[in-house]
């Protein structure tokens, strides 16, 4: 049974948030990916536009989520559903930083604005 022990949590740091993953394919998972993500206070993700589909869950703090155009404020215990193709923004406008936990099945990537294609080390 793949147990993954918070120590051996793998960490990426990446556009200024940190992303601690558990559940990806170098762990066992045969589908599934999953992540803590920490976003900082003040913070502003690149906007960019997923392949697959992701289930973000935050944790705690609060955040303006702005999924293709339209913005909302989440706060501990919402869940946002990302379909493929959607474009995402992620902006911590509180003075804390933001946990959220996110799973998607393993290829994500993801397109920023310039083009360029992020292949993030945590979902594949």
């Amino acid at each position: 049974m793949p147990v993954i022990r918070s120590s051996e949590a793998v960490v990426h740091e990446i556009h200024g948030a940190r992303f601690v993953s558990y559940a990806t394919p170098r762990s066992g998972s045969k589908e599934l990916c999953a992540w803590r993500g920490e976003i900082p206070a003040g913070h502003r993700a690149p906007v960019h536009t997923v392949n697959r589909e992701e289930i973000f869950h935050l944790l705690s703090g609060e955040l303006l989520i702005t999924l293709d155009g339209r913005t909302e404020r989440i706060t501990a215990g919402d869940t946002v559903i990302i379909n493929p193709g959607a474009t995402l923004g992620v902006e911590n406008p509180a003075q804390e930083t933001a946990v959220s936990w996110v799973t998607t099945s393993i290829g994500l990537q993801a397109e920023l604005a310039d083009g360029s294609v992020l292949t993030p080390p945590w979902a594949n």
